[in-house]
């Protein structure tokens, strides 16, 4: 298969899998936020930061590093072999979650039982859940590698929208269940590969820190209280929507083709030119793409979290920490898409022996976040959180960046281009976080509705005129993108 067969595919994945997301998180956000009206804080941060903790740190550690080892290379390979590898994550994921569940039980601290009610058959039901999802693990990665996006796509889908309703249903007819509504909700919805799989494990463990490490400060240090972990979650998740959205299905679509397109034992210089020049070509392209929608949010953003807050949430969200929560969340998401980009393509370049070496960085960097985020936290509240996570992506992203910088050195090519941008182009985005500014200040949000309104007029027009001057000064990146979603759709014709 020819590394334009491959990027056409990668496209379609990307998009066909962006559009879906949208439609599906859309109702599972409507559903979120009626959802918010009929719970305490407490009940909210148990259920989105411990027990979902537990559950995101059981999946991850059982199937993350199958996962990077078991996509790489192409789709042609003795799948027999690979496939009994990934069945390995369920004995892993029965490990982990009885050991994680004692942990959750005995070790921490256990919350009052008239605020939050039925904690420990939601550890067991949570842990059960984690188990469950796991047995569709070599169904999933056997979807990615041959791109079956809709099949993907919808049933992940389908399963985040089900398990909304039924907790929507719950909450109105058995608000007294307490966390047996989520916990119910939670359960129904070969040699060489084996040794790339131990070592994307080691990076997966160290990973995993650094993505949820502010919920582990949470839950063994104590560092805030329920309440405050629940609205820190909620503002967390609005902010991250986005990178949900967009980011995560182009990342996960270019990581495979990157990794079959690249060889991973090879120099750049060794390789095959034609796919050395693509794969820095849609480097390019993507590294710029994420630098402009990070902007984006980052600008934009700003003026309108407390709006935004206040019409998810009410005031439970939009009035003390939360607007401030969620405007330093704006800027983390940009460091978000930029290293999900860099990051991307590093881990499919990467050999074994790169990725061992890799791994001593993050296990610094990992160490120090955690340290960091206490300190931060300590210091400034719940904000100190998302400092430390900007102080993590930034050191992430420059390793990523030393990579590619390093993978290119003796290539004609220069991919990391993708991150300079036209003098005009920055020009508008900050004229247009001061306009913005101006107008939540006189606007929003204590001038009822006709003045949001007319805030949200301003945002509009803003952001219409700098995605106009991204469309004049960006031209390369708007020919990228026609010619791909061009190749989208021709090929969801032809299948």
């Amino acid at each position: 298969m020819g590394s334009q067969e491959v990027l056409g595919q990668a496209a379609r994945l990307a998009s066909s899998g962006l559009l879906l997301q949208v439609l599906f998180r859309l109702i599972t956000f409507v559903l979120n936020a009626f959802i918010l009206r009929f719970l305490s804080k407490e009940i909210v941060g148990i259920v989105n930061v411990r027990l979902t903790l537990l559950y995101s740190t059981t999946i991850f550690l059982a199937r993350e590093a199958f996962r990077r080892a078991c996509l790489s290379g192409g789709a042609q390979r003795d799948w027999s072999q690979t496939l009994n590898l990934l069945w390995l994550t369920v004995p892993l994921g029965v490990f982990w979650s009885l050991f994680l569940g004692w942990i959750w039980l005995q070790l921490l601290e256990v919350p009052d039982p008239n605020a939050v009610p039925h904690y420990g058959t939601g550890v067991v039901l949570f842990g059960l859940s984690a188990v469950v999802e796991l047995l569709g693990e070599p169904f999933w990665v056997l979807a990615q590698a041959h791109m079956f996006v809709k099949l993907k796509v919808i049933a992940e889908s389908l399963s985040v929208i089900l398990k909304s309703v039924l907790i929507a249903f719950l909450v109105l007819w058995l608000p007294h269940w307490g966390l047996y509504v989520f916990s119910l909700a939670q359960a129904f919805v070969n040699w060489k590969e084996a040794k790339l799989t131990w070592s994307f494990f080691k990076q997966s463990f160290l990973k995993q820190i650094l993505t949820e490490g502010e919920r582990y400060v949470m839950t063994f240090l104590n560092v805030l209280n329920f309440g405050d972990q629940g609205v820190y979650d909620i503002v967390n998740n609005l902010g991250s929507l986005v990178a949900r959205l967009i980011f995560q299905p182009i990342e996960e679509s270019f990581y495979i083709f990157f990794a079959k397109v690249l060889e991973r034992e090879k120099d750049a210089t060794l390789q095959k030119q034609e796919d050395i020049a693509v794969a820095a070509a849609v480097l390019e392209s993507l590294l710029k793409l994420a630098l402009l929608a990070g902007l984006t949010i980052t600008v934009f953003g700003f003026a309108y979290s407390q709006l935004a807050l206040d019409i998810y949430g009410g005031a439970m969200l939009s009035s003390g920490s939360g607007p401030v929560l969620l405007r330093s969340y704006c800027l983390y998401v940009l460091l978000l898409a930029v290293n999900g980009i860099t990051e991307c393509f590093t881990f499919a370049a990467m050999s074994k022996e790169q990725v061992d070496r890799y791994n001593f960085t993050m296990l610094a960097l990992s160490s120090s976040f955690l340290v960091l985020s206490y300190l931060l936290t300590c210091w400034c509240g719940s904000v100190g959180f998302i400092l430390a996570n900007c102080f993590n992506m930034g050191i992430r992203i420059t390793q990523s960046l030393c990579f590619i910088h390093r993978y290119y050195r003796k290539s004609p090519y220069r991919p990391l281009a993708g991150l300079h941008l036209s003098p005009v182009l920055i020009g508008a985005f900050a004229l247009s976080g001061g306009i913005t500014g101006v107008s939540e200040v006189f606007l929003c949000c204590e001038q009822g509705w006709p003045a949001r309104l007319a805030h949200v007029a301003v945002g509009a027009f803003c952001l219409g005129a700098t995605l106009g001057t991204a469309f004049l000064t960006e031209t390369k990146l708007i020919h990228f993108l026609r010619t791909q979603l061009g190749v989208s759709r021709l090929t969801d014709k032809m299948t």
